[in-house]
């Protein structure tokens, strides 16, 4: 089986996200390159504040939606107080197709906030994907492996070596899951390696010691981030960190889980300052999902930063103050909005989805009519077909006037020698 980390994600959608993503994220390392910058905590912010910067249309329109809401909100309340208490199938069609009336009226649909969220989330989440695994992504980064894993399938033995190493914690890719002869999955577990896992393969291959050190010393410039490695967990920075007694980064590797779930905690506060109940069932039913994932994720986020390597932790932190500073000015903007100008330009909007839709509708029958048309049109014929069809009907002809007394073909007959003489 081959690895499922540097052959990149496959999942149908967060897939070609991911690769999307990627492709992004290599071309800033490679324009850092080109200034002597090789640090890839400085990329995956910069990488962060690219993608939140495209998604910035949607956050848009999803605060739009939650200022509408609040317009919208007193009308709402006056369809569901008429068909209070009624639920029988007429009145709830009725009260369904009301409620829509009022969302069409104010040109909003009743899922378009969630929606904008739910096409951000394979997007953020293909971000999960890459940041995990950089150098499936980054071709410079797995190039960083690429003398190290030559010297290590030189060795006698290496295989059984490295699937030892990859079978225990932190690794934990199993020989019986993971094709060890496959270049890729030995990437996939180097990328993995803490300091003890390459103090291991240091003593298993002796021989690849200083080649072993050259690599990790790339590495830890390339890892390096206000002094810590983003390969390594939170958790392990800590136990090295107090076993080394270097309190400093004790200190900064807590810091990272907390600011992550801190920061999230207040992006989501933020969020929420134009989000107003409809009263809608179906809108209120998602919006209250949505809350309740705003509330328990920053809290699973920082559960999740200590078990994860610490770029994971940096890339939630650099997403939450990203979009901290992107709500502060959408919200600043949106208040000097007055209401019924937000109203008006929503109307003009969808009054212009439907025109066109109405346009793409009345060429659709356009078409086909002129279709229709050609459809009764006589074919083209051939030579050939034109002669042959001309045989048959003379020969239908001399069969008509050689027809048998009394038959319909001599009834025919009669009625055309009357029009004739008649003519």
């Amino acid at each position: 089986m081959t690895g499922i980390l540097m052959t990149q994600v496959s999942t149908p959608i967060i897939g070609q996200a991911a690769w999307l993503l990627g492709k992004i994220m290599d071309g800033i390392y490679r324009v850092m390159d080109l200034i002597g910058i090789h640090n890839l905590g400085v990329c995956i912010i910069l990488l962060t504040i690219v993608i939140y910067t495209l998604l910035m249309p949607l956050t848009i329109k999803q605060q739009k939606f939650s200022k509408m809401s609040a317009a919208m909100n007193p009308e709402l309340q006056k369809v569901q107080q008429k068909y209070k208490g009624k639920n029988d199938q007429a009145s709830m069609q009725k009260m369904q197709e009301e409620t829509q009336l009022v969302y069409e009226k104010y040109g909003v649909s009743p899922t378009g906030g969630c929606l904008s969220m739910f096409i951000q989330f394979p997007i953020l989440w293909a971000m999960y994907y890459v940041i995990r695994n950089i150098p499936a992504y980054v071709g410079q980064v797995k190039a960083v492996y690429a003398p190290l894993l030559t010297s290590i399938m030189a060795q006698d033995g290496w295989q059984k070596v490295m699937e030892k190493i990859g079978e225990a914690k932190p690794i934990l890719m199993s020989a019986s899951k993971y094709d060890y002869s496959d270049k890729n999955v030995l990437i996939d577990v180097l990328y993995k390696f803490q300091t003890s896992t390459w103090e291991t393969l240091g003593k298993k291959l002796p021989d690849l010691q200083p080649t072993i050190d050259s690599t990790v010393d790339t590495l830890k410039s390339m890892n390096n981030f206000l002094g810590l490695n983003i390969a390594e967990t939170p958790m392990n920075l800590i136990s090295n960190g107090v076993k080394a007694g270097a309190w400093g980064i004790v200190i900064m590797a807590v810091l990272i889980p907390v600011l992550s779930g801190l920061s999230q905690y207040l992006s989501v506060k933020l969020s929420q300052q134009t989000t107003a109940v409809t009263n809608n069932p179906q809108a209120d039913q998602m919006a209250s999902t949505m809350k309740t994932m705003n509330v328990t994720l920053p809290l699973v986020s920082v559960f999740m930063c200590f078990t994860l390597p610490t770029g994971l932790g940096i890339y939630w932190v650099a997403s939450a103050v990203v979009r901290m500073v992107q709500q502060f000015f959408i919200n600043k903007h949106l208040n000097k909005i007055p209401m019924d100008e937000l109203i008006k330009e929503n109307m003009e909007k969808a009054a212009e989805k439907r025109k066109n839709k109405n346009e793409v509708d009345a060429s659709n029958v356009n078409k086909m009519a002129h279709k229709n048309v050609k459809n009764i049109h006589e074919p083209v014929r051939t030579a050939a077909q034109t002669k042959e069809l001309e045989e048959k009907l003379e020969e239908a002809k001399k069969k008509n006037e050689n027809a048998k007394a009394g038959s319909l073909a001599d009834k025919a007959n009669l009625v055309k020698r009357f029009n004739e003489g008649n003519k």
